[in-house]
């Protein structure tokens, strides 16, 4: 909840965040960076699988019982656990939403319906209430209701086939770009519908998913091959649009090299090897394009005899993209995120932990919230009791299973297979 002097941009929005994985709860995370009440809602005794992804028990034991994967896309939220196939944890769900302004999900097509959730049913409920639903591949088609994960887009999308090394297998984009990319697309839609709400009085559906957030990414691709005919194969780091721009060997790691257009590249020529590189045949752009092995195959050649920091330097300074092919120690610990806020600090088990911070800066310095992990299930009676319900109700929904305490019908389905739907 807001407390007296908040100024964050979000303060007095409740959202109930019903997703788990990733896609979905940084969504909810950024909406909870900017003030908003994140209310997690999770499955009694488990929670959000994303709490013990990637770890051992061991290694879990070692960072306080909350993962990495957890930790990146659940601060500023408090958590509520809910067993969703019970009558009761289904009435204890309508009770929140009737005060919610923001309900976020990504169940799989059709299972919020089956729980009495579903957008229509809600929104009846609560005129007012934002309804962002996240799915795989849409709410409607033939793969409406087949589950899928960031990988699976990739491969869908026609991402996979452009990503390696020529002749030989796709590579996957190493971190979820997809997951990520729709999760902040549907913030920015739940954004714009909290302002229309605030012109005309109207909650509404605002809908994303997976495919089209990585439609949203290859844009360029498919416009391309519907103009042209054209599909891109695999290069590696290159980029078919300028040459040179990819990754170069240098004597101690890698760098990128950009020059995209004659200017740049006559700094580059005249910065690194004029002997080498400046020569007729490179001097345009229709030249470097005739002749990308030769521009390649020249620029390497300078490139290994010198150090990365040094081809930062003397490159930079002539005004040439140019960056080293860091590490992921060095990126995180690099001085210039810091320096944009790009790093932030919340509460831990054991003291302040350090995180990313929020994708935008905003000029108010009182304009985000930081706060804390949830342990799974902490802040159930108080949030309960926020939303007017009273104890002796509280009390008659934890007997009748709302919050997990009662057993469920042997025939209901397995919460981790109704959870199945995109990350």
């Amino acid at each position: 909840m807001a407390e007296s002097g908040d100024k964050t941009l979000l303060r007095g929005i409740r959202v109930l965040d019903f997703s788990r994985v990733f896609a979905v709860p940084a969504c909810a995370q950024f909406l909870g960076d900017l003030g908003a009440d994140v209310i997690k809602i999770e499955a009694p005794g488990f929670g959000d699988e994303a709490r013990y992804y990637g770890m051992t028990a061991e290694q879990l034991s070692a960072v306080g019982g909350v993962s990495p994967s957890f930790h990146a896309f659940n601060r500023n939220k408090r958590s509520v656990t809910l067993d969703l196939r019970a009558d009761a944890g289904q009435d204890a769900a309508q009770r929140l939403i009737r005060g919610a302004d923001v309900l976020l999900h990504n169940f799989r097509v059709g299972t919020m319906e089956k729980f009495g959730l579903g957008a229509e049913a809600m929104l009846a409920l609560n005129p007012r209430l934002i309804y962002g639903a996240f799915s795989a591949y849409g709410q409607t088609g033939d793969l409406a209701r087949i589950g899928a994960n960031d990988l699976a887009l990739q491969a869908h999308s026609g991402l996979l086939s452009i990503t390696g090394e020529p002749d030989r297998p796709p590579v996957r984009v190493g971190t979820a770009a997809i997951d990520l990319h729709a999760g902040v697309s549907l913030a920015a839609g739940i954004l714009a519908a909290l302002f229309h709400r605030e012109r005309t009085g109207e909650g509404q559906l605002v809908e994303t998913s997976l495919l089209r957030g990585a439609a949203h990414l290859m844009s360029y691709f498919y416009a391309e091959y519907w103009m042209t005919g054209t599909q891109r194969q695999r290069m590696g780091t290159a980029n078919h649009l300028s040459v040179p721009n990819q990754v170069f060997p240098t004597a101690d790691g890698y760098v990128v090299i950009i020059a995209p257009s004659d200017e740049m590249w006559r700094r580059l020529a005249q910065a690194l090897d004029p002997q080498t590189l400046d020569r007729p045949e490179f001097a345009t752009i229709a030249d470097r394009q005739a002749n990308r092995a030769a521009v390649i195959d020249a620029i390497t050649a300078v490139t290994r005899t010198r150090t990365a920091e040094d081809l930062i330097v003397t490159l930079g300074a002539v005004r040439v993209n140019v960056a080293k092919v860091n590490s992921i120690a060095e990126a995180a610990d690099d001085p210039q995120l810091a320096a944009i806020g790009g790093v932030i600090e919340v509460p831990g088990v054991a003291g302040m932990d350090k995180a990313v911070g929020p994708p935008v800066r905003m000029a108010s310095a009182d304009a985000f919230s930081h706060a804390s992990i949830p342990a799974l299930g902490a802040h159930t009676d108080a949030v309960m009791k926020e939303f007017g319900v009273p104890p002796r109700d509280i009390a008659r929904l934890r007997a009748a299973g709302a919050f997990g305490s009662a057993p469920v019908a042997s025939d209901a389905e397995d919460p981790k297979t109704e959870r199945k739907t995109a990350t």
